[in-house]
C-alpha cells in the first residue's frame, strides 16, 4: 500500500513513524508548504520520496493508493475538497473541520463516493482505553450510567506559524483538543448528546504571547457536562497547565453493577464490582517501539493497522465522517455554551 502523507509537521511525522511499523505499507509522496517540515519529514521516510509544496501537485502526480491528511485544522476543508476528487481512501486527521458548515460540506462532496474517509481518533486505540471500551460493552458494569474523562496536561505546544493559539484556526480548544473525548463520549455511551452544558475559561496559558499585535485565545480549562439520549450523562474535565499530573488522561464508566476506569501514561485498568465487593488493577502492556513512534501510547499504529484492514477488506471506516461531525458539533456547542454561559441543546 503506498501512502502519501499531505502535511508533515509533529502529527504528519508521527503518522510516518507508525506506518514504518506496519507491514507492507510504503510511503511514496509528501506535501507541504513549509520547507522545513518537508525536509524534516522526507529525512524520517528516507529513500526515494517524492516532495510536494502544494498537495495539488501531488493528487496530479498520482502513484499513490492512500492519503493521510494531518494539515492544520482550518485548512482540512479545502484540502479534503481536492482529496475528494480523487477516488483515493483517506485518513484526515481530528478534528474533522472547525465549523460544522465545513463538515456539512464535505460531507455533501463524499457522498456517492466508493473509497473510504476514516477520520484519525487516536485515543479510541489506545489499549487501556480499547480495553475500557470492551468491559463497558460486555456488561461488566451493568447499565452504564455515568461516565467521567480527565485530561489534566501540558499546555498547546508550539507549531508552526502558531496556528494553534488562535480559535479562527483551530475551532476553539472544545474543537481542536476535546473532539477526542466527545467522540469517546458518543462511542461509549451508545447515543446522541441532548443538552450540553460547559464553563470554562483561559486563565494561565499564553496570557504573555503576542503574535503580530494578537493574543491567543485559546481555552486551557473547562467542565462539561452532556446528557445523552439514553439517560447516561457525562463529564469532561480539562485543565491544560496540570502537567505535574500522574496520568494525563483518565477515564471513569459507571454501571449499576460496578465501574471500570483506565489512566494514561500509566496503562492502568481497574474494574470494581459492588456486591459482592471486588476491585482488581493490571497494566495494560504495550510494545516499547509503539511507544517511541509518537505521543498517543500506540494508538496511532493500531488505527493504521485498522485503517488497512478497512482498505483490504472493503469495510467501512470505524470512524466516518458523520463521527467527525458530532464531535466537532460537541466541540462548538461547548465554546458557545461557554461564551453564552447557557446550555446549548441539540
Amino acid at each position: 500500500m503506498r501512502y502519501a502523507i499531505i502535511g508533515s509537521g509533529m502529527m504528519g511525522q508521527e503518522h510516518i513513524l507508525n506506518l514504518q511499523l506496519l507491514p507492507d505499507a510504503e510511503i511514496v509522496a509528501l506535501a507541504d508548504p513549509d520547507a522545513t517540515m518537508r525536509a524534516a519529514a522526507a529525512a524520517l521516510v528516507g529513500g526515494d520520496v517524492a516532495v510536494y509544496s502544494d498537495h495539488r501537485d501531488l493528487l496530479r502526480a498520482g502513484g499513490v493508493d492512500a492519503l493521510v491528511i494531518a494539515t492544520p485544522n482550518h485548512t482540512h476543508h479545502a484540502v479534503l475538497l481536492d482529496a475528494l476528487e480523487t477516488e483515493l481512501p483517506i485518513l484526515v486527521e481530528k478534528p474533522l473541520c472547525t465549523t460544522v458548515a465545513d463538515c456539512d460540506a464535505v460531507i455533501l462532496k463524499a457522498r456517492g463516493r466508493k473509497a473510504p474517509v476514516w477520520v484519525a481518533m487516536e485515543y479510541r486505540y489506545m489499549p487501556p482505553v480499547a480495553r475500557l471500551i470492551a468491559a463497558v460493552r460486555d456488561g461488566t458494569v451493568g447499565t452504564l450510567r455515568m461516565l467521567a474523562i480527565r485530561e489534566h496536561r501540558f499546555p498547546f505546544l508550539q507549531k508552526v506559524g502558531h496556528w494553534n493559539r488562535f480559535a479562527a484556526n483551530t475551532g476553539g480548544t472544545m474543537v481542536e483538543k476535546c473532539c477526542h473525548f466527545f467522540d469517546l463520549m458518543r462511542l461509549i455511551i451508545e447515543a446522541e448528546p441532548v443538552r450540553l452544558y460547559a464553563s470554562g475559561g483561559q486563565d494561565v496559558n499564553h496570557l504573555d504571547e503576542l503574535y503580530a499585535g494578537r493574543q491567543p485565545d485559546m481555552l486551557d480549562n473547562a467542565y462539561v457536562v452532556v446528557d445523552f439520549a439514553n439517560g447516561v450523562r457525562a463529564l469532561l474535565d480539562l485543565c491544560m497547565f496540570a502537567e505535574a499530573s500522574k496520568d494525563q488522561e483518565e477515564i471513569a464508566a459507571v454501571g449499576d453493577r460496578g465501574k471500570v476506569e483506565c489512566g494514561v501514561p500509566s496503562s492502568r485498568l481497574t474494574i470494581g464490582i459492588r456486591q459482592p465487593l471486588q476491585l482488581a488493577t493490571e497494566i495494560v502492556p504495550l510494545d516499547q517501539a509503539l511507544l517511541a513512534a509518537g505521543q498517543h501510547h500506540g494508538s496511532t499504529f493500531y488505527q493504521h493497522q485498522a485503517f488497512a484492514a478497512c482498505l483490504r477488506d472493503g469495510t467501512p471506516p470505524e470512524v466516518g465522517l458523520e463521527d467527525g461531525r458530532a464531535a466537532v458539533a460537541m466541540g462548538v456547542a461547548a465554546e458557545r455554551s461557554i461564551r453564552e454561559r447557557q446550555p446549548v441543546t441539540f
